[in-house]
């Protein structure tokens, strides 16, 4: 079992930063692929970025890539998402899961455990 809780959301004007923190316990945190999705009201979650259970691989999706950076601390279990240059459009609660294999996967089915979320509101 793995515990996942999300931290560091809020309200921000466009075009500012925020980084989020996703602490997990548990199991070893370094056996588990990391993945940050979204949910907008109305929409589906939707992948956001992933990283490797080494912080070798990243992934991103098209609509955050090149503002959004994922990383990770398996020394601190913990992973993160900085993102900049936000927009009124990456409004939405920001939730980190966990999967237990080396590759993050884009697909939210593919993964094992799942934080409460936070919510991220981005004002124009």
């Amino acid at each position: 079992q793995v515990q996942l809780v999300e931290s560091g959301g809020g309200l921000v004007q466009a075009g500012g930063s925020l980084r989020l923190s996703c602490a997990a316990s548990g199991r070893t945190f370094s056996r588990y692929a990391m993945g940050w999705f979204r949910q907008a009201p109305g929409k589906e979650r939707e992948f956001v970025a992933g990283i490797s259970w080494s912080g070798g691989s990243t992934y991103y999706s098209d609509s955050v890539k090149g503002r959004f950076t994922i990383s990770r601390d398996n020394a601190k279990n913990t992973v993160f998402l900085q993102m900049n240059s936000l927009k009124p459009e990456d409004t939405a609660v920001y939730y980190c899961a966990a999967r237990d294999g080396a590759r993050a996967f884009i697909s939210s089915n593919k993964y094992d455990y799942w934080g409460q979320g936070t919510q991220v509101t981005v004002s124009s």
